[in-house]
């Protein structure tokens, strides 16, 4: 047990759970953001009715979710900024710098 207990110590294991539940908290609330604000406003940008996500073409019995991919486009895309921001901001992306 000692040595799971150094372990986890050592190798960080608690921050990097505690990063896990965050991330999973931020990412609900970008998805939020993302649903409920950015994409009506995008919805009607681009002449679709109603929820971005539900828009789609269909070619023959295919039916092509272009909706749901923009949706799921932009929510990679702030939830990437605010990834980049916090680490630029927190001086974590020196952390791995080698000197020679």
């Amino acid at each position: 047990m000692s040595g799971f207990v150094k372990f986890i110590r050592e190798q960080g294991v608690i921050g990097l759970a505690v990063g896990f539940i965050l991330g999973g908290a931020v990412s609900k609330v970008v998805s939020s953001i993302v649903n409920d604000l950015i994409n009506p406003f995008v919805a009607v940008a681009l002449g679709s009715v109603g929820n971005l996500k539900d828009a789609f073409i269909l070619i023959g019995p295919a039916k092509i979710m272009w909706g749901n991919f923009i949706s799921t486009f932009i929510d990679f895309v702030i939830i990437a900024i605010v990834v980049y921001y916090g680490i630029s901001s927190l001086g974590l992306d020196k952390l791995d710098c080698k000197k020679n």
